[in-house]
């Protein structure tokens, strides 16, 4: 991970943040003084692995942001709040996958947050890469069930015969069967 986008205002304790997340291992860190510049670069395409918000903000108190961040990108997401309202914005934004740190900062807890909700994050993406890969593969097992259909129909083929003929067919053209189904459909259902 190197990328990072801390969200604060002028005034805030970015140094600190920063500091910290420097020494998590992110390279890349982008300091941001206000909630709409911060928008428009997540809209812009700049999605960094771990986005920090230093509530509140000069044009609003960052609760919004972060939600719709969460909403938008992959990006793990911390809020820095006051400790006095801490717990009522953990309270609405937990169900986002956000967490939050009050203030003052600690920097070990800080630090713990931040290698926490990484972890997290990477778990997440795995979990999604996973999933992505197991939907590709009950499409194709979709269609290659339709091709055999298809044969056993056109060609009166057993499911049996069917099966051998498309991996035949895939083994013989060096394709998959994907595209040795899709050929099938193709002729047959046009």
């Amino acid at each position: 991970m190197s990328r990072a986008m801390i969200i604060s205002p002028p005034a805030g304790n970015t140094a600190l943040i920063e500091q910290i997340i420097r020494a998590e291992g992110f390279t890349r860190i982008s300091v941001i003084s206000s909630g709409s510049e911060a928008r428009r670069l997540l809209k812009n395409g700049s999605e960094p692995e771990l986005i920090v918000i230093n509530a509140p903000l000069p044009d609003e108190f960052g609760q919004e942001l972060a939600e719709s961040a969460a909403a938008e990108t992959s990006a793990a997401i911390i809020i820095v709040c006051l400790s006095d309202i801490a717990d009522d914005i953990a309270d609405k934004v937990s169900q986002s996958g956000i967490s939050v740190v009050s203030k003052p900062i600690s920097r070990q807890l800080l630090s713990r947050t931040v290698r926490l909700v990484t972890a997290d994050r990477s778990r997440m993406l795995g979990i999604y890469r996973e999933n992505s890969e197991l939907m590709t593969k009950i499409d194709d097992m979709r269609l290659i069930n339709r091709a055999k259909s298809t044969l056993m129909k056109y060609l009166k083929f057993t499911e049996q015969q069917a099966h051998k003929y498309i991996e035949k067919q895939a083994m013989n053209t060096r394709q998959t069967k994907r595209e040795v189904a899709i050929r099938i459909l193709s002729t047959y259902e046009s």
